[in-house]
C-alpha cells in the first residue's frame, strides 16, 4: 500500500528493541498525505460524523485536516494539564506506569457521533482512555480511526474486545 511505504521506521527508538514507526515521512510527502486523508474522507463522508476527535498530538494534525473535509468540528484530547476549561480526565497504563489525557467537559453534547482519529495504535491504552473520555460526556463513538495498527501489541484486538469498531489504513506485523 502507498502509505505503509512512505512510513519510515527507526530502529531501536526510543529504546534498545522498539521499531519506532515515524509517520513524519508520510506527513511531509503531499501525495502520502493526501492518500492518507483521502482514504479517510471516503470512509467517513457519509457515516453522519458530528465531531472529530484528535488524539494528542498527531491525532490533532489527521483530525484536524479530516473535520475540516468533513465539515464537522473537531475536539482535542490532550495530555493533562494542557486545557484551559474545566475537563473530564481519564488515567491509562503505560509500559512503565500510568498518564491521563483529559477533554474539555463541553467539547460534546450527549448523543454526538464520534469518529476518534490518531496516528498509531499499539496496546491502545490511550486510545481507549479516549474512548472512555468521549463515553464520559455520553457521545456515540462511530469508530476509532488510525494510520498505523501494530497488531503484535493488540490494541486494536482490545479496542474491539471492548465494542468499538476500529480502522487502520496499514499494519506492520512482525517487522
Amino acid at each position: 500500500m502507498p502509505i505503509k511505504s512512505r512510513i519510515r521506521t527507526v530502529p531501536h527508538w526510543p529504546k534498545t528493541g522498539i521499531m519506532f514507526r515515524d509517520i513524519t515521512t508520510l506527513l511531509k510527502d503531499a501525495v502520502g498525505l493526501k492518500i492518507c486523508i483521502d482514504d479517510f474522507v471516503e470512509r467517513y463522508k457519509n457515516k453522519n460524523v458530528d465531531v472529530v476527535v484528535g488524539i494528542d498530538s498527531r491525532g490533532f494534525i489527521l483530525g484536524g485536516a479530516l473535520a475540516y473535509l468533513l465539515g464537522k468540528g473537531f475536539v482535542p484530547v490532550r495530555k493533562k494539564g494542557k486545557l484551559p476549561a474545566e475537563t473530564e480526565r481519564e488515567e491509562y497504563t503505560l509500559e512503565y506506569g500510568t498518564d491521563i489525557v483529559e477533554i474539555h467537559k463541553d467539547a460534546i453534547e450527549k448523543g454526538q457521533r464520534v469518529l476518534i482519529v490518531d496516528d498509531l495504535i499499539a496496546t491502545g491504552g490511550t486510545a481507549m482512555a479516549a474512548a472512555k473520555l468521549v463515553k464520559k460526556l455520553h457521545g456515540e463513538i462511530i469508530e476509532l480511526a488510525f494510520i498505523v495498527d501494530l497488531p503484535d501489541l493488540g490494541g486494536k484486538s482490545k479496542l474491539e474486545k471492548a465494542g468499538y469498531s476500529v480502522y487502520a489504513q496499514t499494519s506492520f506485523e512482525g517487522e
